[in-house]
């Protein structure tokens, strides 16, 4: 598929877009493609047609499994579809990777999926993963190509029989913008300075591992009452895992965390950061991490699916046990207690690693190569 394309991005939230896509839909334009970018309307929405693209607002109900909504959104998509006459949809996310790539395939137009991690309904068991999963396999059996961050997923995904391999390809991540995360050096101060901050980078989910981030917190304030717990990001957020209001600020309260809020551009909280943490029981490839890295920060994250392909244990960061409050408290007193200029050989290690291996040109090449091929 040579010449002018026009391409539906659908995802679940504009926020999403603005954050990780920015630079993928520059590319389409860039390389005289029409985008079409669908999610439902947030405070992030507004800034979407300032990519080059054309924004299409569509509600979806990201919490709830009720088929009715869903049914609904499907054909809504599909409607969609059928006026604009795309030539390739691409999907992000549960919802429209599996209702859009069936509407999609309804009125003939490829499909290309990006499985950017399996959320929380995966970690777990029961009735619902298995209606994901009959799902996933009844959407993604006419793809054109099925994209994963990490190849945990994809094996999964095909030991399962929800894709034919041939189908699938890996991708780092959603890629990183190497001109804007650049490293920055902090003063060297010594261990245990009340300057030492460790920073978490997340939507404020348990599945993130922000309960046993704010445990080891407590621990380590024992032996470092100056040093700084630190988290940003969104609270109350539509998933079930999600940490309310209350909680974080009864956590606030006992002075184990300083909970920093939401920001538009995350560089200045990683710059006055030591160490960026990320405790999540799984993911895709998580962006927060490979963004601290570039700017040169070491890293400590489980050694959990997508965790594990951005921290080389001792090399850019430390790997922790996942769900374990007490190794990631172990994990974060190594850092603290690490000579300050062995700490920033560190997040120089990682930023290598992310320059060598998360390029977002790579991503993009990707999908262009992708869409090319159609």
């Amino acid at each position: 598929m040579h010449g002018f394309v026009k391409i539906i991005i659908c995802i679940n939230t504009a926020w999403n877009l603005i954050n990780f896509r920015s630079g993928l839909i520059r590319a389409f334009v860039a390389n005289g493609h029409e985008v079409i970018a669908v999610a439902p309307v947030d405070e992030y929405a507004a800034r979407l047609n300032e990519l080059g693209c054309h924004y299409v607002p569509m509600s979806m109900d990201n919490r709830g499994a009720h088929p009715v909504q869903d049914l609904i959104l499907m054909w809504r998509l599909w409607r969609l579809m059928r006026s604009e006459r795309p030539d390739v949809f691409i999907g992000y996310t549960v919802k429209p990777n599996v209702y859009g790539s069936i509407a999609a395939r309804l009125l003939g137009i490829p499909v290309i999926n990006n499985i950017t991690g399996l959320g929380s309904v995966f970690i777990k068991q029961g009735w619902l993963v298995q209606v994901v999963r009959w799902l996933y396999r009844a959407a993604l059996s006419r793809s054109a190509k099925v994209f994963f961050q990490n190849d945990d997923d994809r094996q999964l995904f095909i030991g399962n029989g929800l894709v034919r391999t041939e189908l699938t390809d890996l991708l780092p991540g959603s890629g990183i913008d190497l001109n804007r995360f650049t490293p920055t050096q902090k003063p060297l101060h010594n261990t245990g300075d009340s300057k030492f901050r460790f920073l978490l980078i997340a939507r404020m989910l348990r599945d993130k591992g922000v309960g046993e981030y704010v445990e080891a917190a407590g621990l380590l304030r024992q032996r470092w009452p100056n040093a700084e717990f630190c988290l940003l990001g969104f609270l109350d957020v539509q998933n079930p895992t999600a940490i309310s209001q209350a909680e974080m600020d009864a956590w606030v309260a006992q002075c184990f965390v300083k909970y920093l809020g939401v920001s538009e551009d995350v560089r200045d909280a990683i710059a006055a950061a030591d160490c960026v943490v990320l405790p999540s029981y799984r993911e895709g490839t998580p962006r927060t991490l490979l963004e601290a890295a570039a700017m040169a920060r070491p890293i400590i994250a489980t050694d959990a699916v997508g965790c594990r392909e951005v921290v080389d244990d001792g090399v850019n960061g430390y790997l922790c046990k996942v769900r374990d409050a007490n190794d990631l408290a172990e994990k974060m007193a190594k850092m603290l207690l690490l000579p300050p200029e062995l700490r920033y050989e560190m997040g120089l290690r990682g930023r290598a690693k992310v320059e060598a291996e998360f390029d977002e040109r790579l991503v993009i090449l990707k999908y262009l190569l992708a869409i090319n091929a159609m």
